[in-house]
């Protein structure tokens, strides 16, 4: 005895046209089905973007991978690192 049964449908669209009358229930559907257009949308954008960043990320070509960016400062000179010390 659940919420499935023919008349608890009934009861719920009579409820909803007292609410909110024939003319918002249009507008309402309207709004919902283009708030889901616009979700889809971007999570077609979000699962490309992740695809591309994955791709991206790992090379299949070990010759096609970068390398991480070095040290370019140079070391301090030491003057006198060519003179052995003797003790």
């Amino acid at each position: 005895m659940g919420f499935t049964s023919w008349w608890h449908w009934a009861i719920v669209i009579v409820v909803l046209l007292i609410l909110f009358g024939s003319k918002k229930l249009p507008d309402a559907a309207r709004g919902l089905g283009q708030s889901l257009r616009i979700f889809k949308s971007e999570v077609k954008e979000m699962q490309k973007d992740d695809a591309a960043d994955t791709n991206a990320a790992a090379p299949t070509d070990p010759s096609q991978r970068e390398l991480p960016a070095g040290d370019n400062t140079q070391p301090a000179a030491q003057p006198n690192a060519d003179v052995k010390k003797s003790a």
